[in-house]
């Protein structure tokens, strides 16, 4: 079609045409009337014809210029492949869960099984089972956040200890994770919330001995290999004897610090042999089983592992902070 080169021209052709209101072909069917009634039916034959063309002709065209239209865009519009795309930002695994994974992992690999337990605790699984009745000393110190009479938020993650015990019996080599909380002011080294993770072997010999050389190789793997521990006499109810575990200054290698205060030593967690009294309150034979438990602030540890000096910045949420893990 001479003087249609694009769609739109195209389109006021048709109407021109086809239109019913106004269209050529629409007005000559509207004269058929006024022809003598021999001469009607010819003529109406011829312009169904011819309106049969037209129409064909103008759906040829349009497919052509829109051939035309999709060669030109091809030629015009493209997608440079080897341009970098847009960057989205990717979250971040937060520095204590970060650590949280990394020591889970660690005991896993040393034939540790992870149990979990429920966060709002029954009295006799947080105290009573693990030794610490009614009016027993040990409940000041852990300042317990009370929901009812009987119902607390877990001080520690130790009640996973004795759920797993009256649900299965010896051996167990089991660590909880979790979080806890306690009746804490907030402060660079405290909060009402925070994160533990225990441990728990039981079976028949085990000594103080297992426990040191279980917990040497495990901070070997988290810190460096050439870690030590020590062990100093401790009290907790629920083992005997206890100690407090100490492990050598991963910032001087125990030559001493301002980190250490130039002992050379970190305090870092709690651990003993379980007292008879627990394995008596799950149905443990105390004559036949002996066993080991440790528990250790996961908070600590990231923050001995990252260097951050004040524990309220892994809570505050603040990204210029947590990106740089």
């Amino acid at each position: 079609m001479q003087g249609v080169s694009s769609l739109d021209e195209l389109t006021a052709v048709r109407d021109k045409y086809l239109s019913r209101q106004r269209g050529v072909l629409a007005l000559e069917m509207r004269k058929l009337g006024s022809l003598p009634s021999a001469e009607r039916p010819a003529a109406g034959q011829l312009l169904n014809r011819l309106k049969g063309v037209v129409t064909e002709e103008l759906e040829r065209f349009q497919e052509e210029l829109k051939s035309s239209a999709n060669a030109v865009r091809l030629k015009t519009e493209f997608l440079d492949v080897s341009l970098p795309g847009f960057p989205y930002p990717e979250g971040k695994i937060h520095p204590i869960r970060r650590v949280w994974r990394e020591m889970e992992e660690i005991f896993v690999r040393m034939g540790f099984s992870v149990e979990t337990g429920p966060q709002i605790e029954s009295d006799y699984y947080n105290f009573e089972a693990l030794n610490i009745p009614k009016g027993h000393p040990a409940r000041d110190d852990q300042d317990t956040l009370y929901i009812s009479d009987n119902l607390v938020l877990r001080t520690h993650t130790s009640p996973v200890q004795i759920r797993t015990m009256e649900g299965k019996e010896p051996p167990i080599r089991i660590i909880a994770p979790g979080r806890v909380y306690r009746r804490d002011a907030v402060d660079a080294t405290h909060s009402p919330m925070f994160h533990q993770i225990e441990g728990l072997v039981v079976d028949e010999g085990i000594t103080m001995a297992d426990l040191k050389g279980s917990l040497e190789a495990f901070f070997q793997q988290l810190f460096s290999p050439d870690t030590k521990i020590r062990m100093r006499p401790s009290y907790f109810p629920f083992v005997e004897p206890g100690a407090e575990v100490d492990v050598s200054c991963i910032f001087c290698s125990g030559k001493g610090c301002r980190v250490c205060k130039g002992s050379g030593w970190i305090e870092i967690l709690g651990a003993g042999m379980v007292h008879p009294k627990v394995f008596s309150m799950v149905g443990y034979d105390p004559e036949k089983y002996t066993g080991f438990a440790w528990g250790m602030g996961i908070d600590r540890i990231a923050i001995l592992k990252y260097q951050v000096e004040d524990l309220r910045l892994f809570f505050e949420n603040d990204i210029r902070f947590l990106s740089q893990f």
